[in-house]
């Protein structure tokens, strides 16, 4: 919404929430979420083009084209616990829209969702609203985090898809007529309804299959002598490969991908596809794999015993460039780490200690610390890991890092950032992802 109230001043936005404290952050000097490049945009429109309000009602009466914007998590109970969508909010949205309508409107699904959700968006609408017509569009949002203000203003494509009718196609052309203020026609692609919503499952599913195949070969290169890094660089020059998504690593994280491909497992299973549930599911199996081998062969190295000894943990966000934690893999280290009884204290330039402490919270929690700087986090510890491949990581004086630390001192790099050769020149016992 920042992004069109910047591109489009003509075009009135509205964000709204029932939570109203997250309302108020939006509207304060320390915005919520941290993206680089965000910040100076809503500084910007806010308060021109762009409001945030609680005022759910208002917002519906005078809105054209209403953005679903609610979160899908994994359902974690009932019929498809644990790979299902969970989309009690979407159907919430679509009642509050029903209640407060007083004309036609376009629902935009923004939210990622399973196929065939707009069917169901459509079927409240239509029992609700008083003889009051919508048309539905899925319209997923394909942006990165980290990245997302540059992906958004120069997107690879923009995808809308609706109902194949002359009302759909209005609807269709009305959304593209916004993004065409910014986005070149050509990569405004129409689809319908039920390719659009799987689209984004299968762009999600796709990439992080990526990231799980060079995972898997990182393990070979490990067995082997290889280099992965080395493998990747080389395969990566194939024009039918590509170099993208290629870099090994402890494991993707983040709130898309292991979820969509849950729901595109779920989706197939549903079907009876279960040779093509079983495909993708192996890429989570991986993924977790990936985790708990990065924290065994740190505990073998470290004469296969972590109790009561210091680790350092720098990164916490499941990349960089974000303080968001969901899904990082750094959680599920730092949980194996704590119950090998391990004291790890941890350091993240962008995450709220609250926010890790609430992910780690536990019997564990005694020996957990949160520390201010990369140096405080290091002092004395038995061993490092990288487990967020910040730039300020790249930058660190080892050495000085080095002299506070017991020997054998262990670095442990779970982004492959680090100068492996020069760390060891200095003294460090250091192991990379695939090498």
């Amino acid at each position: 919404m920042a992004i069109i109230a910047q591109r489009c001043p003509g075009v009135q936005t509205t964000i709204v929430d029932m939570n109203a404290a997250r309302i108020a952050a939006w509207n304060s000097d320390l915005l919520p979420i941290y993206e680089p490049g965000l910040e100076e945009i809503v500084r910007q429109v806010r308060g021109r083009n762009l409001t945030f309000s609680t005022d759910i009602s208002g917002a519906i009466k005078r809105a054209d084209i209403i953005f679903v914007c609610v979160n899908t998590p994994t359902k974690t109970y009932g019929v498809g616990a644990g790979r299902a969508a969970d989309l009690s909010y979407i159907e919430s949205v679509a009642r509050t829209i029903a209640e407060h309508a007083n004309a036609s409107k376009i629902i935009v699904e923004k939210s990622t969702i399973p196929v065939r959700t707009a069917e169901s968006i459509s079927a409240i609408l239509a029992a609700n609203t008083r003889g009051i017509r919508f048309q539905v569009l899925s319209n997923p949002e394909f942006l990165a985090e980290g990245t997302a203000v540059s992906d958004l203003q120069n997107p690879d494509r923009v995808l809308i898809g609706g109902e194949h009718t002359p009302e759909g196609d209005a609807a269709v052309k009305a959304l593209a007529d916004i993004y065409a203020c910014w986005v070149p026609r050509e990569r405004i692609i129409a689809t319908s309804l039920w390719s659009s919503e799987l689209s984004k499952l299968v762009a999600n599913a796709f990439l992080a299959q990526r990231i799980s195949s060079i995972n898997s070969i990182s393990a070979v290169c490990e067995a082997t002598g290889a280099d992965v890094d080395e493998v990747a660089n080389v395969i990566g020059r194939d024009s039918r490969i590509g170099p993208k998504f290629l870099k090994a690593s402890i494991g993707f994280g983040g709130s898309c991908f292991q979820k969509d491909i849950l729901n595109l497992v779920y989706l197939c299973e549903h079907f009876g596809l279960s040779e093509v549930a079983a495909y993708w599911e192996l890429v989570v199996r991986m993924n977790d794999y990936q985790k708990r081998r990065f924290t065994a062969r740190m505990v073998k190295a470290l004469f296969n015993t972590v109790a009561d000894k210091k680790i350092a943990v720098l990164g916490f966000a499941f990349k960089k460039n974000t303080n968001d934690v969901r899904e990082s893999a750094a959680i599920a280290v730092c949980r194996d780490l704590l119950a090998e009884h391990a004291r790890l204290t941890v350091y993240d330039p962008k995450v709220a200690a609250e926010d890790i402490q609430r992910e780690l919270t536990g019997a564990a929690a005694a020996r957990l610390a949160i520390a201010r700087t990369a140096y405080e986090a290091c002092e004395g510890a038995h061993a490092i890991a990288v487990l967020t491949e910040w730039d300020e990581f790249k930058a660190l004086d080892f050495a000085r890092i080095l002299a506070s630390m017991p020997k054998p001192a262990f670095i442990f790099d779970g982004r492959n950032i680090l100068d492996l050769p020069k760390l060891r020149a200095l003294g460090f016992q250091a192991f990379g992802i695939g090498k």
